[in-house]
């Protein structure tokens, strides 16, 4: 006799005994039991969360001889005739070898004919998405103006692959994964109908390897009862599904903690000499690290939410103290972003090897950024690096940006910095340079404050009224007073009278503007960024010159000259002679043309190929 496998022999036949959908099972049953039922439906979601069994149920629950109702009854021979795929009215097609549009044809001809044995006509178009686009286009009619006591089930798995326009003419039902535990207890309620003993932790390995889908689990179950034995067993379950054991990954995070890269090797090579499922291990493994991770944070409050027995708590609650919660929450990060490279690398044991040494060697790694020498900003994986390592943060380009970000992080970590914030505060307003030596005889102006690498911000924060107060911050300034020299005016005075002064930054216009978005942002006097982002520059030490991009912008820039200067005055430029050039009036096509026929290089081209110019725009 040919052995009928587990998904097969329970299937729901009622919407009651369908695991998880609730939504979409409670929309249906009353949509039959009150007969208010809809041209066409569109189920979709990943593959064994019960689309096609929904739409057998549904066809049962409309042609059932007991209908209106909420179930099908399953012992009339309407629903019997469905059960065994004979009933005349309802038609499974399968849409990978229908998709022609003749197919949808020859399906739109059949759809004008009345039901002859049951109450409606239902076409149920499994894998729908594989139609054609022109066998879509012959259904967009039909959908829309169906005749009386028809009805369309769609079930695709590739709900993206359908024109818009069958979407719009459907209710579409979407179907979620099934919890962990929802198919722990379906798997159980099967395996007491079977009369089968088995451990918890068996089953929920399973229902864990299923990820979400009721025919995986069904199927997995299957393959490991054919191994045969007295009991369902955890060990049974992992020889056969070729998983990793429970005591591979007690010594794998021993070896972590203890930074073994001796036994981490060993383990790898152990996992992909048994031929395990790598996709899988690193799924475990993250859960694992997860598991520690909150244990590590919270202690036994975390064990009733963890869904852990008496043993695996135990293990976990006895390792996690190992690991600083830094170490497991960088090693966490890297093996969820690790986990779809590793799968789809072409050598997968090698890719885990190499994981496993880095999560054994974080906390002594050392990025490239944190180099000698080095600029680039940190990603957020290096960060949770150093901060496993116990490293201080990495060092970015001070930009206005980046300077008032690192004044914001030092400001919100160490409230007890704020002493400073008067002083702080009146030497950003006098916008003056610190005070020469006394001792130093030297005319010369002190070289200024390095902003780039040096790690340290010299503004405050964006909204920031507090800098650290151990250290002062760096002000842009423009040259060394000396103790006998009267003091610069204040900024944003703009008096004739200031001392000229040389440049101490960068002339870089676009942080300039950056510089002028954060003054604004806290609150000083600053000339409008957005105006600024609309205006070239060409800078030098002692000119700027500004080219408004339209007559506009040149008199709002007019307005602001004053604000403009204080604000390079403040940044460090110095005091550079402000040049505001006005926009060339707009020139006809014909004009454009002459200009660009008059050039030396189109001569040769024009007067060679015989040519004239007929159309010409401004780039």
């Amino acid at each position: 006799m040919k052995h009928l496998s587990l998904a097969a022999r329970y299937r729901p036949q009622t919407f009651a005994e369908v695991a998880g959908q609730d939504t979409v099972k409670a929309v249906l049953s009353r949509a039959a039991a009150e007969d208010k039922v809809a041209a066409a439906y569109l189920l979709s979601g990943t593959r064994g969360v019960g689309k096609t069994t929904i739409a057998r149920i549904f066809a049962k629950a409309l042609n059932c001889e007991h209908a209106p109702g909420p179930e099908p009854c399953n012992q009339c021979p309407q629903c019997r005739k469905i059960t065994q795929g004979s009933h005349v009215d309802v038609a499974e097609i399968d849409g990978a070898s229908n998709n022609s549009v003749d197919d949808a044809r020859a399906l739109r001809e059949t759809i004008g004919y009345a039901p002859m044995e049951g109450r409606y006509k239902v076409f149920i178009i499994d894998e729908a998405h594989m139609l054609s686009r022109n066998a879509f286009n012959a259904l967009l009619k039909t959908l829309e103006e169906p005749p009386s006591r028809v009805v369309f089930i769609f079930a695709t798995t590739e709900v993206h692959k359908f024109p818009i326009t069958i979407v719009s003419r459907c209710q579409h039902f979407v179907f979620r994964h099934l919890s962990e535990d929802a198919l722990h207890a379906h798997l159980c309620a099967v395996l007491d109908k079977e009369g089968l003993a088995y451990e918890e932790a068996a089953v929920r390995l399973i229902a864990r390897r299923a990820a979400g889908s009721v025919r995986d689990s069904m199927s997995l179950l299957d393959q490991t009862l054919a191994l045969g034995g007295d009991k369902l067993t955890a060990d049974m379950a992992r020889d056969v599904l070729g998983l990793a054991g429970q005591e591979l990954f007690v010594r794998l995070f021993e070896g972590l903690a203890g930074r073994d890269c001796v036994t981490v090797a060993e383990l790898s090579r152990r996992i992909a000499a048994q031929g395990v499922d790598i996709g899988f291990f690193v799924r475990e493994l993250s859960g694992h690290l997860r598991t520690l991770f909150l244990l590590r944070q919270a202690g036994a409050a975390m064990l009733p939410h963890l869904g852990l027995s008496r043993d695996e708590a135990a293990c976990w609650q006895a390792l996690a103290p190992r690991f600083t919660p830094t170490h497991l929450h960088a090693a966490w990060q890297m093996t969820l972003d690790a986990q779809r490279g590793i799968v789809q690398n072409p050598e997968p044991a090698a890719a885990l090897e190499l994981l496993l040494l880095n999560l054994a060697l974080l906390p002594q790694l050392l990025p490239l950024d944190h180099l000698p020498g080095t600029s680039a900003a940190p990603s957020a994986t290096d960060a949770a690096m150093n901060a496993a390592a116990g490293m201080p943060p990495l060092p970015v380009a001070a930009t206005p940006a980046a300077q008032a970000a690192a004044a914001v992080h030092a400001d919100d970590s160490a409230p007890a910095r704020r002493t400073g914030m008067n002083a702080a505060r009146a030497a950003r307003t006098e916008h003056a340079a610190p005070a020469a030596d006394e001792d130093t005889e030297s005319d010369d102006p002190a070289p200024a404050p390095s902003s780039v690498g040096s790690g340290t911000a010299a503004m405050p924060a964006e909204g920031s009224a507090h800098p650290p107060a151990d250290e002062t911050p760096p002000v842009p300034a423009t040259t060394q007073q000396r103790q006998d020299a009267p003091p610069p005016s204040p900024a944003g005075t703009g008096t004739a009278d200031a001392p000229t002064a040389a440049p101490t930054v960068p002339l870089d216009w676009a942080a300039f503007c950056e510089y002028c978005r954060t003054e604004q942002t806290a609150g000083r006097p600053s000339p409008p960024p957005h105006l600024l982002r609309q205006m070239r520059a060409d800078w030098t030490p002692e000119r700027l010159r500004l080219y408004p991009d339209a007559g506009q912008i040149f008199t709002q820039a007019e307005k602001h000259r004053a604000e403009i200067l204080a604000a390079l005055s403040s940044y460090g430029a110095g005091s550079p002679a402000l040049e505001l050039i006005p926009p060339r009036p707009p020139r006809s096509e014909a004009e454009l043309i002459e200009e660009f026929r008059q050039r030396p290089e189109m001569q040769d081209c024009l007067s060679l190929l015989n040519a004239t110019i007929q159309h010409c725009t401004k780039a």
